[in-house]
């Protein structure tokens, strides 16, 4: 009897697995080889790839056949992949309404500082959006520039301490500090003293929340990721808890002292507390200001750290950034004013050609909230689909950006720029849900590099391992190694 049912149980499994592998297939959606239990995604326990790399591969594969779009699966579940742009721009922008949600796994009552507006989506979402727009003009952006600025005489007298001793520099963990300190300032106004403190209370939670991760950790995701609701009914927390608890302190602490003290400081908090009063839960504004932290200084201090490694490999490049830097602050009698750094168009487009070799976020996530007929293809997406749309694979693709592999800033010229096709360059997203932060995110990384290329001078350190590994179970492009980088005084 045993043996009937395990035989039977087996016979429908089977004719289940087989069923939900022909997804694709019954809807005339090109798609890969898979195998049972992972289907396209690899063993989490024993990957070879970062997640972003996996599926600029997809991509690659798709193109090469000529789709303009493809399907894969996670495990069984089925995950749709665009791959020509104006398929893309349609999910992102012209029918954007039908893909407002990122499909991302947070839980609001157990882990508040997860319902942030990365992660949450619907009616909250836009309403929350709107709210936190103002946030984000040039205006702002100008009000905060001097409160960014006084972030720099740490990272400078450090980076004066490598020359002096002659000593490679991870750049990466001395950008980190730097923007830990700027978003630390700008976001909460505080000090968080990341040079002079190795265990600094927000450099020791940022390095918590993007430690790579364990394999237990890695589970835990996959579960959440795939079955959210279960996830929210465990109280399954999205970050670590003592770093959520002391992120929700710090906002909380902040808020009363300057609510009883009447204090008031040029930073995001202050513009939140001022534009939101009555509006928005103390949870609301934590989940905030933790987002602008989270988004902030990772992806800047990595931007950064790519960037002046291009730039020690293209010596030549790197002469001219710095003749340009040289040239806008005579105009402006030495001093870097946000009006200076506006002006350094050169800089922008090395910036520019870094995001697209080096995206943070190259797999951009998406899920279908209604049943969708897509107009290119004719493929009904139905509700509850994932989709995953792959900015790195469009980013490397050599029809949109010749030779993919070379450092080019030129790329991103006036006159180059508008040539490229829309919705093949997308460091910061695309359509409604573009990054809210971009201004911010990109006068922090003018700002620190501005300040690095004008005093110093880098070259690639021995040290440095070559080839990149990618590290497989970072949230953003990482390498696993450090990038080492010689430096010397101007």
């Amino acid at each position: 009897m045993v043996s009937v049912f395990l035989a039977l149980l087996v016979l429908i499994t089977t004719v289940y697995v087989k069923w939900m592998y022909s997804y694709w297939k019954r809807r005339n959606v090109p798609q890969l080889p898979h195998s049972f239990p992972f289907g396209n995604a690899e063993n989490p326990l024993t990957r070879k790839l970062f997640i972003d790399e996996w599926l600029a591969l997809v991509y690659k594969a798709f193109k090469e056949r000529g789709s303009k779009h493809g399907g894969v699966y996670f495990f069984v579940h089925p995950m749709y992949v665009p791959i020509a742009p104006e398929v893309i721009k349609n999910i992102m922008q012209k029918d954007f309404h039908h893909f407002v949600e990122r499909g991302l796994y947070y839980n609001e009552k157990d882990d508040p500082l997860s319902a942030n507006l990365f992660f949450i989506g619907g009616q909250k979402w836009k309403n929350l959006r709107a709210k936190l727009t103002p946030t984000f003009t040039s205006g702002k952006m100008k009000m905060m520039f001097e409160t960014l600025v006084a972030c720099v005489d740490p990272m400078q007298n450090d980076m004066a301490s490598y020359c002096a001793n002659k000593k490679p520099v991870d750049i990466k963990d001395i950008l980190a500090r730097f923007t830990t300190d700027v978003i630390g300032s700008c976001a909460f106004g505080l000090e968080c003293n990341s040079f002079t403190n190795e265990d600094a209370a927000f450099r020791h939670h940022g390095r918590q929340i993007f430690a790579p991760e364990t394999k237990i950790k890695a589970l835990i995701g996959l579960f959440a990721m795939i079955t959210r609701k279960w996830a929210n009914r465990l109280g399954v927390p999205l970050f670590p808890k003592d770093s959520s608890s002391f992120f929700f302190n710090v906002v909380k602490d902040t808020v009363k002292y300057r609510r009883e003290n009447g204090f008031s400081r040029k930073d995001m908090l202050q513009i939140v507390m001022d534009l939101q009063k009555g509006t928005l839960t103390m949870e609301e504004i934590a989940a905030q200001a933790f987002v602008f932290f989270l988004a902030g200084f990772e992806t800047s201090s990595t931007t950064m750290t790519f960037c002046l490694y291009e730039l020690t490999i293209n010596m030549d490049l790197q002469e001219k950034v710095r003749e340009e830097i040289n040239h806008v602050l005579e105009q402006q009698d030495g001093k870097l004013t946000y009006e200076a750094i506006m002006q350094m168009k050169y800089l922008t487009q090395v910036i520019d050609e870094t995001l697209r070799k080096y995206p943070p976020g190259g797999l951009l996530p998406r899920e279908c909230v209604a049943d969708y007929v897509e107009p290119v293809t004719g493929v009904t997406i139905e509700k509850g689909t994932k989709v995953l749309i792959p900015a790195w694979g469009l980013h490397m693709d050599p029809e949109y950006f010749p030779d993919p592999e070379k450092f080019d800033p030129d790329r991103f010229s006036d006159e180059k720029k508008h040539s490229i096709v829309p919705f093949t360059y997308m460091p910061f997203g695309e359509g409604p849900r573009i990054c809210i932060g971009m201004r911010f995110g990109m006068m922090l990384t003018k700002v620190g590099l501005a300040y690095l290329l004008r005093d110093y001078s880098f070259t690639l350190s021995p040290k440095t391992k070559i080839p990149f590994k990618w590290d497989k179970y970072s949230f953003i492009i990482t390498t696993e190694d450090p990038i080492w980088l010689d430096v010397n005084k101007l």
